[in-house]
């Protein structure tokens, strides 16, 4: 983990995750599998995607485009510690 003047929600939610695997049945690492966002979101992220790639976006609309992204982090984590666990108990994922 970071310092505590760098940490960030991530590195929190990291150090979370780390200790609660173990925990994990298979129900739940497929559950977290599951999470997706949603269609609108999705289409939501693509339009500040494109928006930042062009160099047209506002501070406001950077701000929200990062806090997805960190969001989009997580999940990622979270998800490969589910596929992790499902591995360690020789389920499919």
């Amino acid at each position: 983990m970071t310092d505590s003047a760098a940490i960030t929600e991530a590195d929190i939610l990291q150090d979370l995750l780390a200790t609660a695997q173990e925990g994990w049945s298979a129900e739940a690492a497929r559950s977290v599998l599951a999470l997706r966002f949603s269609p609108k979101t999705n289409q939501r992220i693509r339009r500040l995607l494109q928006k930042n790639n062009r160099g047209a976006i506002a501070a406001q609309e950077r701000v929200a485009l990062e806090k997805y992204l960190r969001v989009g982090q997580f999940l990622d984590l979270w998800q490969a510690r589910a596929r992790l666990a499902l591995r360690e108990m020789g389920k499919p994922s």
